[in-house]
């Protein structure tokens, strides 16, 4: 518990110095870190469908057009991997995405980069991760947005709704894609479904919502609905 409360502190000082930072950057509608299960439970044949499944999204001409279509035309986007307490890794620095070619470049940049896979999953460490990450964001975002993908519940590190909590307090929202492959069940309260712990431990923050995929192969297309809601903002129902 001593160093579940030290990891909740340590986030602390990352969100004040983001309002000095901020406050110099350069504009977007919108900060989105994509956080981005690779836990053992996710065999390498998922894990391309994965990679692919953000890729072929964050191309997609109706994902360009929602970016356009802000109050500013663009977004910045960050991409780390995760699994365990301990590990969790940026794939894709703070990259500005406002049109077709930046995406395109950003797709590139995800096929070509390594893949690691490590033990357990923690989502608290996930949240600890992309809030210290948004904390050091070289853009000014008008909404700051977490985006948790995963196959399983928290079996790492402190409890998930405690670090969840803190980003919401902060001001984030945090959205959720779980992969109802049901492979990985560590953890789960019992008779829980993936979907539902998603609604009640992972999501928060004004407009949160989540939307599963039914297994990795559906993975591509939820991303996509996904992100389009995102950077549109668009209105909706909490799950769907």
């Amino acid at each position: 518990m001593v160093a579940t409360r030290r990891a909740v502190l340590s986030a602390i000082p990352a969100l004040a110095a983001a309002k000095a930072a901020r406050a110099s950057a350069e504009p977007v509608d919108v900060l989105l870190v994509l956080a981005v299960d690779v836990s053992r439970s996710i065999d390498e044949d998922e894990a391309k469908l994965q990679r692919e499944g953000y890729r072929s999204a964050m191309t997609d001409p109706r994902v360009v057009s929602a970016i356009r279509s802000g109050t500013l035309g663009a977004i910045a986007v960050v991409y780390i991997e995760w699994a365990s307490a301990d590990y969790q890794r940026t794939v894709i620095p703070w990259t500005k995405i406002d049109g077709a070619a930046s995406a395109n470049r950003w797709g590139e940049a995800l096929s070509a980069a390594p893949r690691v896979s490590m033990n357990w999953t923690s989502i608290f460490g996930a949240i600890e991760a992309s809030m210290r990450a948004l904390g050091e964001a070289p853009f000014e975002g008008t909404r700051r947005v977490i985006d948790i993908s995963a196959d399983g519940v928290n079996n790492s590190g402190g409890p998930v709704t405690l670090m969840r909590d803190l980003a919401v307090d902060a001001g984030i929202t945090i959205n959720g894609l779980p992969i109802l492959n049901d492979r990985s069940p560590f953890g789960r309260p019992q008779n829980m479904s993936l979907d539902t712990y998603f609604q009640d431990f992972v999501i928060g923050g004004p407009g949160a919502f989540m939307i599963a995929a039914e297994d990795f192969n559906a993975f591509q297309g939820a991303v996509l609905r996904k992100l389009i809601r995102e950077i549109s903002a668009t209105p909706g129902p909490r799950y769907g």
